[in-house]
């Protein structure tokens, strides 16, 4: 071999071994600084660079903790260290700390989400924004929930779709679902916030987009060409437009309108009482903040809500005990109203007490959200444990739901502890806590209650096979959660 080649290949082999050396130092350096200020939690690093990812991450039912929960949770207790998604870890399965944890955000903790997913949200969504910032947005979006969710219009809205979805069943022996599910929630959110129907072509541009922008999420984050990950990027650049051009559209007719008679005027207010009018008017966002704030909502709109939704369906085909129950709930209140096909109204929605027992044991035993991302922002004591500065925390609300000290017979689907159960407790947190709360869960849980209101009362379902919510760690239903439906008669009802 040549002189000069030996040399290239010294170097080649020199950089490799270089390369390794970096990355093993960098993956155990952190636990050089064990005991200096207080004790890291027990744990594992497992593997340089990858750490114990892939092992967090291995699909399980989501009503189950998952293997890796239960054997670190056995061998290091509730809390213990980790390194996840290419950074050291504090893991938390302790009601108490979870619940310091959200309590202490942008103190002590701050929103800390992979930086990939800052490129398909924007730098300014909800989900990843800290600080001021997020305050602004939250703010805004807890005002818009309270003036619309006891709203006729809305109401009325959400009931409609559900009637419109349910009617569309009457000739088919089964559905899938999951499928159902979503077009439910998309139509509803983007009626809510947009103003649009499904038959308006603006609907259907968004939907496109919207799907591919929702499968970029849960892709690799290579922003490469033609991958889900750089095609959701450009899906949402897309949306973003559309939402511009919709919000120019009404910011014109609302000019026109204040020139017209108080009787057109009027009839604007009427057809356009959505999200988007409220939020025209909304002086502390920006114009990208509002886009942003509407992209927010038909995410949060659509996923989480129509989960929750399969999460009930799927749990109730199989308690027969809670569905009985339900559906007399459900009839009683129907026979009150003085037209069979009256409206539901708020007052109908707060006497459906059974349902949101459903709904929150839904949230608890299925586990829409298995955890959430923070970063410590300074070194954290707690309890005798420290928390280093820049490590991350997860605090894990399935292990929370389904620990057996916590909740009486948790491996069960059990509604009727909530007769008794604060849904406020530290030990339910199926929303989030603390100032990052999901603003909108009082919106999900009405767009469900008036969806079981009419499923129940219309069709018997069973599950065909046995279809199971997994954890990937987002959750679905493999096979989209297909039923048998048939529809019910008058004397059956």
């Amino acid at each position: 071999m040549a002189e000069g080649d030996s040399c290239w290949v010294a170097v080649l082999v020199g950089g490799v071994v270089g390369f390794v050396l970096v990355v093993v130092l960098n993956h155990f350096w952190p636990l050089l600084f064990e005991g200096k200020g207080g004790t890291v939690p027990k744990g594992s690093f497992g593997w340089p660079l990858l750490g114990e990812t892939f092992s967090f991450l291995k699909p399980h039912s989501s009503n189950s903790v998952g293997a890796f929960l239960h054997d670190h949770c056995s061998r290091y207790g509730k809390v213990f260290k980790s390194h996840l998604f290419f950074s050291p870890t504090v893991v938390s399965c302790d009601p108490e700390l979870n619940y310091f944890i959200l309590q202490s955000e942008g103190k002590l903790f701050e929103c800390s989400y992979p930086k990939p997913i800052h490129g398909i949200l924007g730098k300014v969504s909800m989900l990843v924004a800290v600080g001021d910032t997020h305050k602004r947005l939250r703010n805004a979006a807890l005002s818009l929930v309270t003036i619309t969710k006891s709203k006729p219009e809305f109401l009325h809205d959400i009931e409609n779709i559900a009637i419109q979805i349910l009617d569309s069943w009457k000739n088919k022996p089964k559905v899938v679902f999951c499928e159902e599910a979503r077009k439910f929630t998309f139509n509803v959110i983007v009626k809510q916030v947009l103003g649009l129907t499904p038959q308006e072509p603006e609907t259907s541009e968004i939907l496109e987009d919207f799907l591919t922008f929702m499968r970029g999420l849960i892709s690799l984050p290579l922003y490469i060409p033609g991958t889900p990950y750089a095609r959701a990027v450009q899906a949402r650049s897309r949306i973003s437009s559309t939402v511009k051009a919709i919000v120019k559209k009404r910011r014109a007719r609302r000019r026109t309108n204040n020139d017209d008679d108080d009787d057109d005027d009027n009839n604007n207010s009427k057809k356009n009482s959505d999200f988007l009018e409220i939020l025209l008017s909304v002086d502390t966002l920006s114009e990208d903040e509002k886009v942003s704030f509407v992209l927010d909502s038909l995410l949060g709109g659509y996923e989480t809500t129509s989960l929750l939704m399969c999460m009930v369906v799927h749990f109730l085909s199989h308690s027969s005990a809670a569905l009985q129950q339900l559906k007399q709930e459900h009839l009683k209140i129907r026979s009150m109203k003085e037209k069979h096909d009256d409206h539901l109204d708020w007052e109908d929605y707060k006497k459906m007490e059974f349902t949101q027992y459903v709904i929150n044991e839904a949230l608890r035993y299925g586990n829409v959200v298995k955890f959430v991302h923070r970063k410590a922002l300074k070194d954290v004591k707690y309890k005798g444990y420290l928390i280093p500065s820049g490590w991350k925390v997860l605090p894990v609300f399935t292990a929370v739901h389904l620990d057996p000290s916590l909740h009486a017979n948790a491996p069960q689907f059990h509604p009727w502890r909530w007769e008794s159960q604060d849904p406020t407790c530290k030990k339910f947190t199926p929303f989030g806590g603390g100032s990052r709360c999901c603003p909108g869960s009082d919106l999900a849980k009405v767009e469900v209650a008036f969806f079981l209101h009419h499923l129940v009362q219309n069709f018997r379902w069973k599950t065909e096979g046995e279809d199971q919510p997994i954890a990937y760690p987002y959750v679905e239903f493999q096979s989209g959660l297909v039923l048998n439906v048939d529809p019910c008669s008058e004397t059956t009802m």
